[in-house]
Parts: C-alpha cells; sequence; structure tokens
C-alpha cells in the first residue's frame, strides 16, 4: 500500500509552529503514520493540547516552546529532543 512509504515508526519528527494551523495538521498527521511528535511553538498552551492528542493516539509527543528566531531556544529545543 502507498502509505507503508510514508510510515514513521521508530522516528522522531520536530514540528515547528505545532500549535495551530498546518503545523498542527502535521503533527497530527506524522503522529498517525506511527512516528513520535515533538511539537514546538511560541505559545505553550496550544503545543501542550497537541501534545496530549498524540499522546492519546498512543504516540510520544513532547511540547517545547521554542521561538525558531533564536539559536539559543533552538539549540534548547533540540537537546531536548534528543534526551
Amino acid at each position: 500500500m502507498i502509505l507503508d512509504r510514508f510510515a514513521l515508526d521508530g522516528k522522531v519528527a520536530i514540528v515547528t509552529g505545532a500549535g495551530r494551523g498546518i503545523g498542527k495538521g502535521i503533527a497530527l498527521a506524522f503522529a498517525e503514520a506511527g512516528g513520535d511528535v515533538v511539537c514546538t511553538s511560541r505559545t505553550a498552551s496550544e503545543i501542550e493540547a497537541v501534545a496530549a492528542q498524540i499522546g492519546a493516539m498512543g504516540r510520544r509527543s513532547l511540547a517545547v516552546t521554542c521561538d525558531v528566531r533564536d539559536g539559543e531556544q533552538v539549540d534548547n529545543m533540540v537537546n531536548m529532543t534528543r534526551q
């Protein structure tokens, strides 16, 4: 099946802007495809809600508040992802 080509089992995706809109849709789609997802955004409450939805799907998720314009915050987010 063609969807098997898009399986993300054993993979981790970092999705910026995951709190709403396209970013939220992508984060949820990656989880549906079997991936674990790191949700990032500047708004903690939004990404925490998305991370909870992903957790309810049986996938691991992490909500990390991050402004991608700030290199230090991006480095911190990547380090948290690696843990």
